[in-house]
């Protein structure tokens, strides 16, 4: 499934030309890389975050063996939990950017400049999907900032640096250039994020640091690596800045969740194999494979087209796509180019929220029911793209099974397909299904793609 994130782009910086702060003299060339970090730098701050969680206190915890065995055993007791990572100034009112792995859900969280300055910040905007969050600086003077670059002006092989926090051990420089472009699915396990790729040494603490070309522009937000070892191997992941100009514009409109617009599409890469098939001189783009009926691209793409670009720029992944989708945002007009029968067309779709349609309907079963206290939802496209089911997910969503429901094997995110025999398509049905049974229950349930049953009697 594809969906995209949104909002007015901020103005970025002009294209790497005459400012860049590259040597041109032999002794310029001997101070190496001393301009940029001395313009770079004091903009990048050591982020600390706590939050309190509920931890099992077991007698056989680090037992190697009975330890297995016991994990669910014990009270649960309060903890703190640590973080430490990077994060980049973005604005002198205190607008700063990291990642939502090291902030996010943090109940106390201390910014620290580089002249060791230490402030309060809170949370304006998060989201764990893109990896990304924004903060504000509570109580500072106008601060140093960063410029944001076109991350789309990036080429491979341009010189830049990473600066953070690696390890703890105070703010470190490493050099490298750009050794990729649109990487998807590499850095997360997953083809949710599209990524610049560096050669720049990135450890652990380098999270919501800077990546920063030779004028001392911010390209991209550190955000993982590729090791077996959890240290520095040469191939790092940076979030590029404009998707980082989106969330900025977003927390600065006053929203508090990152909004998507919503695609409705499925889609694979274009293989060599699916090349040929399709009769395609070379693998490029990505076919699509389905359609929501609902879905803003409905009266242009059907199963089987393939999509090369959008806005001009070229896709080969559904990741890329939805980043491309993502900086036009909601409401706006992209320009998608449809490749159908051999034929190349550029066609406009205007890009829409996920649709509440039909009405998502949340119910609570009350003590009456068979089931007490299970959260339900009507699927929508609202409720697929929210909870990243499959595209053509329909019937009941267990939003939480409760305390009943958990103990007859309810999960939360199981869609609820049939009750006692019954087919059910929204809330208020399953529901009254719920209500009416007396001696027993034949629960029929979507979980990860396989049909279950769950035979109860009550």
């Amino acid at each position: 499934m594809l969906c995209a994130a949104l909002a007015a782009a901020l103005p970025f910086a002009a294209p790497a030309g005459d400012t860049d702060l590259v040597p041109q003299s032999r002794a310029e060339i001997a101070r190496g890389f001393a301009p940029v970090v001395r313009e770079a730098a004091p903009a990048v701050v050591n982020i600390y975050a706590s939050r309190v969680v509920a931890a099992r206190v077991s007698p056989f915890r680090g037992d190697p063996f009975f330890g297995r065995f016991f994990e669910e055993f014990g009270a649960l007791r309060p903890r703190v939990q640590n973080s430490l990572g990077s994060g980049v100034i973005l604005s002198p009112d205190g607008i700063v950017v990291s990642n939502y792995h090291v902030v996010g859900e943090a109940t106390d969280i201390r910014v620290v400049l580089n002249d060791r300055r230490e402030y309060a910040a809170r949370v304006l905007l998060g989201d764990e999907e893109a990896d990304l969050v924004v903060l504000q600086v509570e109580g500072a003077p106008q601060l140093p900032a960063l410029a944001l670059r076109d991350s789309d002006t990036v080429e491979v092989g341009e010189l830049v640096l990473a600066i953070g926090n690696p390890f703890g051990v105070g703010q470190t420089v490493s050099s490298g250039i750009v050794s990729g472009l649109a990487r998807s699915g590499t850095a997360m396990g997953s083809a949710r994020g599209y990524f610049i790729q560096t050669d720049a040494p990135i450890n652990p603490g380098n999270s919501g640091g800077a990546l920063v070309d030779m004028a001392g522009r911010l390209i991209g937000i550190n955000t993982a690596i590729l090791s077996r070892s959890g240290g520095s191997n040469g191939i790092g992941f940076a979030i590029p800045s404009g998707l980082v100009a989106q969330f900025v514009a977003q927390a600065r409109a006053g929203k508090t969740a990152f909004e998507r617009p919503w695609a409705g599409l499925g889609g694979q890469p274009v293989t060599p194999d699916v090349a040929e098939g399709l009769g395609l001189d070379r693998p490029d783009g990505i076919v699509i494979s389905q359609v929501h009926p609902l879905s803003s691209f409905a009266d242009v793409l059907r199963p089987g087209d393939v999509v090369t670009a959008v806005d001009g720029a070229a896709v080969n992944s559904p990741a890329e796509m939805v980043y491309r989708l993502s900086l036009a945002g909601i409401g706006a007009e992209a320009t998608v180019t449809r490749l159908r029968d051999g034929r190349a067309e550029a066609l406009p779709v205007r890009l829409t929220a996920a649709p509440e349609v039909p009405p998502r309907n949340r119910i609570v079963t009350g003590h009456r029911s068979a089931l007490p206290e299970v959260t339900l939802e009507t699927v929508n496209p609202a409720v697929i793209a929210e909870r990243d089911l499959a595209l053509g997910a329909e019937g009941v969503l267990v939003a939480d099974p409760g305390p009943y429901g958990a103990r007859v094997g309810l999960r939360t995110g199981d869609i609820l397909r049939a009750i006692n025999g019954t087919e059910i398509s929204d809330s208020a049905e399953a529901a009254q299904a719920l209500r009416a049974a007396r001696r027993g229950l034949l629960l029929e349930i979507d979980r990860d793609g396989q049909r279950l049953a769950l035979r109860l009697r009550l």
